[in-house]
Parts: C-alpha cells; sequence; structure tokens
C-alpha cells in the first residue's frame, strides 16, 4: 500500500497536473475576484469565505480524471483489480494521495489567500480547519466520479456534471464554518455537519468506487 501511495504522488508530481496546476488556480481565483468585484474591503470580507471555498473546490476538480486515467491506458488499473489488494483500498489510497498533492497544499496557503480577499483575522483559524476536514471529502467525492467515467474518452465534462452536486453541501458548509468563525459567532453545527460528510464520504464512497471500476473493466 505504501509502494502504491509512493507512486502514485511521484506520478502527480512529474505530471504536474496536481500540485503546481491546483496551486495556479487558487491563486488566480483570489487575484481575480478583487479585480472584477472592486477592492472595497468590505466586500472582499463578505464574499471571502465563499469565493475562497468555491477556488479549493475547483482546484480539487482540475485533477480528477488523472485519478484512474493514467492507470487505465498503461494496463496498471487491470493489474491492480488482479492483485492480492482489494479495490477498495486502492480506491483510498489514491484519494489519499490525490489528497496530498492537491488539498494540503490548498490548506497550507489559504491563510495567504485570505489576507488577499481581506478576511477577517477570526477567520482564519477556522478557514484552515474547514479545509483541512473537507477537503479530504472532495478528493474521495472525486475519485468516485473518477470511477464511474474511467475508459471514457473525453470524460473530464462529464466527471465535472456528476461530482459538482455531490460538492455542494461540503462547498455550503464550509463556507459557513468560515463565514461564522470571522463574524464570531459559533461554528459547531456547520461544522459537524462537514465532518459528518467526510466521515461519511471516506467510510462508503472507496466501496462505491471500487464496484464501478470492476464493472468499467468488464
Amino acid at each position: 500500500m505504501r509502494s502504491l501511495l509512493r507512486r502514485d504522488l511521484w506520478l502527480a508530481v512529474r505530471a504536474g497536473g496536481g500540485f503546481g496546476l491546483g496551486l495556479a488556480f487558487f491563486l488566480l481565483v483570489a487575484v481575480i475576484v478583487p479585480l472584477g468585484v472592486g477592492p472595497e474591503p468590505a466586500t472582499l470580507a463578505k464574499i471571502a469565505p465563499g469565493i475562497l471555498w468555491v477556488g479549493a473546490l475547483l482546484s480539487c476538480l482540475l485533477s480528477l480524471d488523472r485519478i484512474f486515467a493514467l492507470d487505465f491506458e498503461d494496463g496498471s488499473l487491470d493489474l491492480l483489480a488482479t492483485s492480492p489488494m482489494p479495490m477498495e483500498a486502492v480506491v483510498a489510497i489514491k484519494s489519499l494521495a490525490h489528497w496530498l498533492v492537491t488539498g494540503l497544499p490548498l490548506v497550507a496557503v489559504s491563510p495567504v489567500l485570505g489576507l488577499l480577499l481581506n478576511l477577517a483575522p477570526e477567520g482564519y483559524i477556522w478557514l484552515i480547519v474547514s479545509l483541512a476536514l473537507g477537503t479530504p471529502a472532495l478528493s474521495v467525492i472525486g475519485a468516485f466520479g473518477a470511477a464511474l467515467t474511467v475508459g471514457l474518452k473525453r470524460g473530464g465534462l462529464l466527471l465535472s456534471l456528476l461530482v459538482l452536486p455531490l460538492y455542494m453541501p461540503t462547498l455550503i458548509f464550509g463556507a459557513e464554518v468560515v463565514k461564522r468563525g470571522a463574524q464570531g459567532l459559533a461554528v459547531g453545527t456547520p461544522l459537524a455537519l462537514l465532518a459528518a460528510i467526510t466521515a461519511g464520504s471516506l467510510a462508503l464512497l472507496p466501496f462505491a468506487a471500487a464496484a464501478a471500476i470492476r464493472v468499467n473493466l468488464r
């Protein structure tokens, strides 16, 4: 399992479609939004939680098609399906690799981008907490969508259409955590719901993704 994780991390770095691309897109969102809505600090502070979470969501979406596509193209996915390792474990490891090269860097740089969008100081810790708690769900949900579309030519658009509706609850509650935290309000309810979404995704979707992969490989 560790070997598969190291392999996926190496492929992600070599291909250049994870770490750098996601961070660049996240940065572009934080830079372009003030140019579009104006530099008024009050306006930016009001929309910062939602914009930061939308940027993180779209950054995670960029590299989802790579989770299984490269393995399918070179035949590695067929070997993994017949290996002693359960396909559910393969899905979980690939989701972890995607989060390490996409979600974790977004969590690390989010305070800097929060500064660009004039996020209230009280919201920084909740921005980090919500992204750290919610981005694993984005990776697992994305892996499920990638499993459904593996083997399809030009399946990137279909993958986006499948995954985006499933991302909405994570986006809503993640942005709400940051918004309430920035205003000094209680964040317990949206934070608990965000944690429940992540826990449910981690518990259920690897099995659903593994089943989808088995069907697509037949």
